[in-house]
């Protein structure tokens, strides 16, 4: 009887631990002040119109092996520090671009805002991300 209870117990702990697993992901929120949001098709406008933009991936590194978009660097978020951005944007004025995964994933926009808070001025976030991306049919690098 006891086994069974401890069992139980042990079950139901793992349930509510690992409930934030099963749960929804949050959604990214819809805009980011002091930033301009873009989806797929002003992305690649920037990318054909906007000279020394520095196009970030805020993804983890396996998937950005999988796939990325052409002429990005793979900065996970939480790894990015103001020197390894600045090795790629010294100059604050260098317009950026950010994006993860897609509305689910908050990856880009604690990048973006992180860069903001850095003193960088031009930010551009792709809220729709690489989910969008491979939707649309956008041309993919690996």
């Amino acid at each position: 009887m006891k086994a069974n209870h401890f069992l139980i117990t042990a079950i139901f702990s793992l349930m509510l631990i690992n409930g934030a697993v099963w749960a929804e992901k949050p959604f990214a929120p819809e805009k980011l002040q002091g930033t301009i949001r873009v989806d797929a098709e002003e992305t690649v406008e920037l990318i054909t119109n906007t000279t020394n933009l520095l196009i970030v991936d805020s993804r983890k590194e396996v998937e950005y092996s999988k796939g990325h978009i052409q002429g990005s660097v793979s900065l996970l978020n939480t790894e990015m520090t103001l020197e390894k951005l600045m090795k790629h944007a010294p100059d604050k004025s260098t317009p950026l671009l950010f994006y993860c995964n897609g509305p689910r994933c908050l990856r880009s926009s604690k990048a973006a805002i992180k860069a903001q808070d850095w003193g960088y001025k031009m930010i551009y976030w792709f809220r729709g991300g690489w989910n969008e991306w491979v939707e649309k049919g956008m041309p993919i690098s690996r």
